[in-house]
Order: structure tokens, then C-alpha cells, then sequence
């Protein structure tokens, strides 16, 4: 009874102290700052890969698909609200904490640490390896060269230094409303794929010293409106990587201005809905011009490396994925806060040395390692099927009350379900990936 007791007195305080938190934040983000905020968060570099996971699905089966992550993942964010509103918490660790104590508040810190240190280091990729191109487009040549402001390397810590590290020093996540934004800008014009399918012969006439097999099949220039492969069964992990963005869900739903259930949902359904629509356009028009290749910035190089709109496009993907890193520092940040600093006040040394660390650890990690797809497949399997399907649901199981919803009634069996759905997302990821080592095939699952 004294254990009892003792463990409601400090889910009090718990409460108290973070009521207190949402104090200081209620009021400061707007609803249209919002949706940018969020729609960031879900734009990931698993963009990037739509298109060869259509070619593995067709056109119709790539649809459904879409479609179904994309309810599933607005259901995930209903979820999550109905378990914060209950409890008066807006914080995913200490959900975590309120369904299973401390394991739960460590587990759900570890794996958004993990997930989004994953996802940062995937955008940080891409301008390791786009902005060298970039600045050789710029320069009109067509090979590079051994300068230093060549060299990824050096770029990646330039960008990390000086637009990524003053991004992230800022007290609000809602602050980041405007970057959003034109993050989101730049990403529409990804959307140029739509004009180059029109502009683009099939087979591809390669430019320079690229080279395609000569033999080339009867079949692949037609389009798919369903087919199944051996790699069909990654296009689910894909799109589901594609919508993750739970962890800075309900940070945002901190700061929002008049915040209510209802408004943050319809805030996560615009957000999805625009991200859905987005990722459809990219990937049938990606897929009606290349028909199956894995990354559509490359391919556009092979045909024309000095091409001015595929420059532009390609300019604006790093714009937009360099704002994107530090939206994904910030769950981070809080959740190892939690962790480390437990109902400790806001204090400007700690918020700025953690993300210090955070980015100096990402810079690191990108530059030592060759290639960590198969890093990111790992935890990638494991940490979005776990944040989008797994915790979500368990939390809701946990926290609602067994007087409102007994575990026999529809809600609850519906989120018992869906935790199951997420355990077989993951089962069948790691599974496909083992089966990649054991043959020795290097495939990519996406990223977010």
C-alpha cells in the first residue's frame, strides 16, 4: 500500500511539473507554424526511393499501400493525443513512464535517440554527397575535382556549423515554423519530376562516361499497375519510414496556441494528407520516367549533370533536408532531458551542449562510416514500426482507464491489434534484411 501510494504521489508531481511546463509554451505556435513543423518532420530522404518501390508494386498496389500507412499513421497520432489528454502529459517519454514506469520512459527515449540520430544522419548524407555536385554544376564541369570545397567531408561540417547549429540553439521547436515552411517550399520543387517525364526518353540516352546495359528488356518501358516480387515486401517498411514523425508530435502539440485534441488531429491529418499527396506525385511521375531506378537525383545526373532545373531541384533538396535536422534534434534533445535532467527547469548550457553533442556525434558518425544502410536498416526496422505502431498502442492499452474502456470493447481491441501490426512490420523488416546479409545483397529500405 506504501508502494502504491508513493508511486501516485510521484506521477503528481509529474503532472504538476509538467502542467507547469505547458504553462510557459500554451500560445506561442500557430496552427499554419504547426503544420509546417509536423509536415517537416514526416518529409524525409525515403522521398528520394518512391519510385523504385512503385516499380516493385505497380502503380495501383503502390497506392493502396499509401494510402493505408497513411490512415494507420493518423490513427498512431490519435492514439497518442487520447493517452496525453487522459493524463494531462505531452511528453512521449513520460507516457512511456506512465504506462510501465521507468523501462517504458527509458525504452521510448532510446528508441526516438536512436530513430532520429538515424534520420539525421541520413539527411546529412545527402548533403555529403549532392552538395559536391552541386558545386561542380555550378563550376560547369562534369567530373570532379580534388579542392577541398569539393570534399563532403568538410562541407557537411561547414553546413552542420553554420545553418544547422544556430537552428537548433532555438528555445521553441514553434520557432522553426518559418524554416519549416520554406523547407516545404523547396521540397515542392521535387515535384519537377513532373515536368522532366515529359522531357526524358525511355531507354535513357545516357550522358558521359556513365554506361547502361546494352541489353535492354522489351518490358521496361512499360508502366506496372501491379506486379509482386521478391522485393515487393519492402515497399511496406519504406512507406512506413516515409511517415514517422511521432516523436515531435506531441513536443508541437506543446506549443500550439488554443490547444485541444481535436485541433492538434486535424493539424497531424493536414500534415499527412499534404505528405501523402506529395509522395504520390513523386513517385508516379519518378517511376513513368525511370521505371525502376532506385534514386532519382542520380539518374537525373546520368542523363544530364548540368541540366539547370534538375540544379535547381536538387539545390532545393538540401536546402530543405539541412532544415529538417534540426526539427529532428529537438525530440531528441527533450527526450535525453528526461532522462539525464528529470524536472529540471530550462537552463541555456545544457539545451546548447546537448545539441553540440547530438551534432557533433551525427558529423562523426557520417564522416567515419562508408555506408551505414545496413546500420540504418537495423533501426530503422526496429525504431518506426516500434514509434508509429508499437508504443502508441501499447500506451493507449495502458493509460485509459479500465472504468471508461474495458480491455473487451472496440477501442481497446483495435489498438491491440494495431501493436500486433507493428510486431509484424518489424518481424518482417529484420527478416528481409537477414536474408539480404545471407545472400550479400546491398538493398536499401529508405529512409526518413
Amino acid at each position: 500500500m506504501v508502494k502504491y501510494l508513493s508511486r501516485v504521489d510521484e506521477l503528481k508531481k509529474i503532472k504538476i511539473i509538467f502542467q507547469s511546463y505547458l504553462f510557459q509554451f500554451e500560445g506561442k505556435t500557430s496552427f499554419g507554424m504547426s503544420v509546417f513543423n509536423l509536415s517537416n518532420a514526416i518529409m524525409g530522404s525515403g522521398i528520394l526511393g518512391l519510385s523504385y518501390a512503385m516499380s516493385n508494386t505497380g502503380i495501383v498496389l503502390f497506392l493502396i499501400l499509401l494510402t493505408c500507412i497513411a490512415c494507420l499513421s493518423c490513427y498512431s497520432v490519435h492514439l497518442l493525443l487520447r493517452s496525453a489528454g487522459v493524463v494531462g502529459i505531452r511528453a512521449y517519454e513520460q507516457l512511456g513512464f506512465r504506462a510501465f514506469g521507468h523501462p517504458g520512459k527509458i525504452l521510448a527515449a532510446v528508441v526516438i535517440t536512436l530513430h532520429n540520430i538515424g534520420a539525421m544522419s541520413s539527411y546529412l548524407f545527402i548533403v555529403k554527397y549532392e552538395l559536391p555536385l552541386v558545386i561542380q554544376a555550378f563550376l560547369g564541369q562534369t567530373s570532379s575535382s580534388e579542392q577541398w570545397f569539393m570534399n563532403g567531408n568538410y562541407l557537411i561540417i561547414i553546413v552542420t556549423a553554420c545553418i544547422i547549429l544556430p537552428l537548433a540553439m532555438m528555445k521553441h521547436l514553434g520557432y522553426l515554423g518559418y524554416t519549416s515552411g520554406f523547407s516545404l517550399s523547396c521540397m515542392v520543387f521535387f515535384l519537377s519530376v513532373i515536368y522532366k517525364r515529359f522531357n526524358i526518353a525511355c531507354p535513357l540516352e545516357v550522358f558521359g562516361n556513365y554506361s547502361l546495359n546494352t541489353a535492354i528488356p522489351e518490358d521496361t518501358c512499360t508502366a506496372k499497375f501491379f506486379t509482386i516480387n521478391q522485393e515487393t515486401a519492402y515497399t511496406i517498411p519504406i512507406l512506413a519510414f516515409a511517415f514517422v514523425c511521432h516523436p515531435e508530435v506531441l513536443p508541437i502539440y506543446t506549443e500550439l496556441s488554443n490547444p485541444t485534441k481535436r485541433r492538434m488531429q486535424n493539424i497531424g491529418n493536414v500534415s499527412i494528407l499534404g505528405m501523402f499527396t506529395m509522395y504520390f506525385f513523386t513517385a508516379i511521375f519518378g517511376y513513368l520516367t525511370f521505371y525502376g531506378e532506385t534514386e532519382l537525383l542520380h539518374t537525373y545526373n546520368k542523363v544530364d549533370p548540368l541540366d539547370t532545373l534538375i540544379l535547381c531541384v536538387r539545390l532545393a533538396v538540401l536546402v530543405a533536408v539541412t532544415l529538417t535536422v534540426p526539427v529532428v534534434l529537438f525530440p531528441i534533445r527533450r527526450a535525453l532531458l528526461q532522462l539525464l535532467f528529470p524536472g529540471k527547469p530550462f537552463h541555456w548550457l545544457r539545451h546548447i551542449a546537448i545539441a553540440v553533442c547530438l551534432l557533433f556525434a551525427v558529423n562523426l558518425l557520417v564522416i567515419l562510416v562508408p555506408n551505414i544502410r545496413d546500420i540504418f536498416g537495423i533501426t530503422g526496422a526496429t525504431t518506426a514500426p516500434t514509434l508509429i505502431f508499437i508504443l502508441p498502442g501499447l500506451f493507449y492499452i495502458r493509460i485509459i482507464p479500465m472504468d471508461q474502456e474495458p480491455m473487451n470493447c472496440r477501442s481497446k481491441i483495435q489498438a491491440a491489434c494495431f501493436t500486433a501490426l507493428g510486431f509484424i512490420f518489424m518481424t518482417m523488416s529484420l527478416t528481409f534484411i537477414g536474408l539480404d546479409w545471407m545472400s550479400g545483397e546491398k538493398r536499401s529500405l529508405g529512409g526518413h
